[in-house]
């Protein structure tokens, strides 16, 4: 087998395939997760913390004093976002807990399936043929 041929095999399996979509799938939800934690939650979040805009609490490290991040950057001074860091963690939280939340659901619907007695496998052909023998033997 050639090299290609092999790669081939090995790009088109089922779990390479079903990863990729994955992926995609993931990507696309983390952009709804993050509309859903900058747009919806973080404003009433923000208001109950006084207004406080967690990505715009930064350290500044130079000399110069800066009004704002945005300010800081377009200089180029050292700062220390730490605000942006506060933001990333919350966001990681509520998206862990959401996905914590839809794996439960699913786990309970699961659960409340109910499953039917399995039938027994009948026998194979050779099975029934070799039991017929082995019954005419005994007569």
């Amino acid at each position: 087998m050639g090299m290609m041929s092999e790669f081939k095999d090995f790009a088109m399996r089922g779990n390479v395939v079903d990863m990729a979509v994955g992926i995609i799938i993931g990507g696309a939800f983390g952009k709804i997760i993050s509309s859903f934690v900058s747009d919806i939650l973080m404003p009433p979040i923000g208001k109950l913390l006084g207004g406080v805009d967690f990505t715009q609490l930064f350290i500044n490290l130079s000399d110069t004093g800066y009004t704002s991040l945005a300010l800081a950057q377009e200089a180029g001074a050292p700062t220390i976002n730490y605000g942006n860091f506060i933001q990333t963690m919350l966001d990681f939280i509520i998206i862990a807990f959401a996905i914590f939340m839809a794996i439960k659901g699913m786990n309970s619907m699961k659960k409340a399936e109910v499953k039917a007695p399995a039938e027994p496998e009948k026998p194979s052909d050779e099975v029934l043929l070799l039991q017929e023998i082995r019954d005419s033997l005994k007569r």
